[in-house]
């Protein structure tokens, strides 16, 4: 009875909190085609202003990689109003924070400031948008900016160049197959005219979404936009059409050396559909079911039972138009990477040919649900939900309704889904070793 009570208010607990974190919003056009989202919550005096272009890494040409994030850097030199160098200074000064990132399939800047500096947080986001200056200086600053961030996150970190060895093996036709940071020399023999282009062509308003959220006044925050997004003239529609794989039907082995480890690892990797997929929802309860915490299947066994790993993880990297699944593990003493190999295709042998039980199934779903509750948090976290929602997966109520999505997956369906995209003639083997002497 007792069990059965708790249980009882456990359940009412979780379904008010669901309540609690609905997020309301509002979505309009302008003539120009920027796509708005206001979410109003007035409980602090803070307001995020975020722009997310639908522009990454996969939109370049050959011989010309590196583009959008080299933007995500450039776009903050300055523009026809705002002196070079003094974008951070502006914000600062007024109590704010900002930021941006560049994935292989868009682009997104945000301020963070108190509610009071809304009106200057639009203003700033709409100069970058119609003024930016984009000169040679500004391209030679930022060349030797980008340099210095791939020498420091990839060249010179451990394990840093592991997801440059899953892509190029996974991918051989579609852009996904080189770094988002793309490679130097395409930027070095990029002419400015190019660069100008490049902003011409993504940078406009129907190829973005702007989302303002927190403490606002829903009428003045609209007449803002309109004053400072509305004269912005449309750009030209943007088609694309990206070459598709051919369907990896054998094993292939590839090997990359890493002059930063000491420790050898080995990677598995599957390519699976793109994250608007519904698949790819029910590969992110397997990467979880696998490897989330101590209790994991793959950690419980390789890590504390078998002692064969210092690490393991399965991870379900989403991208738009195709999603890498990896397993990735570093052996414990002269344990092998094949015997990691075999360890971890013994765990996903079982997802595939076995129902997991009843009890991981519910831990599953509680995991999912608090990730969920947890995701809408912080008006920060709000903000970048409706521009993802809205702009990738063409869908903005999904900040409220994904989790029904991952509720409905069943165990029938985990294992269907791992039959079908994680069986060993499929995947990628690929050994990450420390880079060997020279002189040997």
């Amino acid at each position: 009875m007792k069990k059965q009570l708790f249980m009882a208010v456990a359940f009412f607990a979780l379904a008010v909190t669901g309540r609690a974190q609905e997020v309301a919003y509002e979505e309009y056009d302008l003539d120009n085609g920027l796509h708005v989202i206001l979410h109003q919550d007035n409980t602090a005096p803070v307001v995020t202003t975020s722009v997310m272009y639908h522009v990454g890494g996969k939109d370049r040409t050959e011989g010309r990689t590196g583009f959008a994030h080299f933007f995500e850097h450039l776009l903050f030199e300055g523009t026809k109003n705002i002196e070079k160098g003094k974008w951070f200074e502006i914000v600062s000064a007024n109590g704010g924070t900002n930021n941006a990132n560049t994935s292989n399939d868009r682009t997104y800047y945000y301020e963070v400031f108190p509610s009071n500096n809304l009106k200057l947080g639009l203003w700033m986001e709409s100069e970058r948008m119609l003024h930016p200056v984009i000169n040679q200086v500004g391209v030679d600053t930022q060349n030797e900016v980008v340099k210095e961030e791939k020498r420091l996150r990839y060249d010179n970190s451990p394990y840093g160049k592991i997801l440059f060895a899953v892509a190029e093996n996974l991918f051989k036709k579609h852009p996904y197959k080189d770094p988002n940071i793309g490679y130097m020399e395409d930027l070095d023999a990029a002419s400015l005219e190019e660069f100008i282009a490049y902003k011409e062509k993504y940078y406009v308003p129907n190829n973005a979404v702007l989302v303002v959220a927190g403490d606002i006044d829903i009428p003045q925050t609209k007449k803002w936009i309109a004053d400072y997004f509305g004269p912005i003239p449309r750009g030209a529609d943007i088609q694309r059409s990206f070459p598709l794989e051919d369907p990896i039907t054998q094993e292939i082995r590839a090997t990359q050396y890493d002059p930063n480890i000491q420790i050898p690892a080995s990677i598995m990797a599957y390519r699976t559909p793109g994250f608007k997929n519904r698949d790819a929802y029910v590969l992110d309860m397997i990467s979880t079911y696998l490897s989330d915490g101590p209790s994991s299947k793959l950690y419980k066994k390789m890590v504390d039972d078998q002692k064969e790993a210092l690490q393991v993880g399965a991870f379900n990297i989403g991208q738009e138009d195709y999603g890498m699944y990896l397993v990735f593990a570093l052996p414990v003493g002269d344990t092998s990477l094949e015997q990691l190999n075999t360890s971890i295709e013994e765990e996903m042998a079982k997802t595939r040919e076995a129902l997991i039980s009843e009890n991981d199934y519910k831990k599953l779903q509680n995991k999912f649900e608090n990730r969920f509750v947890n995701s809408n948090a912080s008006i920060e976290g709000i903000a970048g939900s409706l521009a993802t929602n809205y702009l990738l997966y063409g869908d903005t109520s999904l900040i409220n309704k994904e989790i029904e999505i991952y509720r409905s997956i069943t165990r029938e369906e985990i294992m269907e889904v791992a039959q079908k995209y994680l069986k060993p003639n499929q995947r990628v083997i690929i050994d990450y070793l420390p880079e060997e002497n020279p002189s040997n």
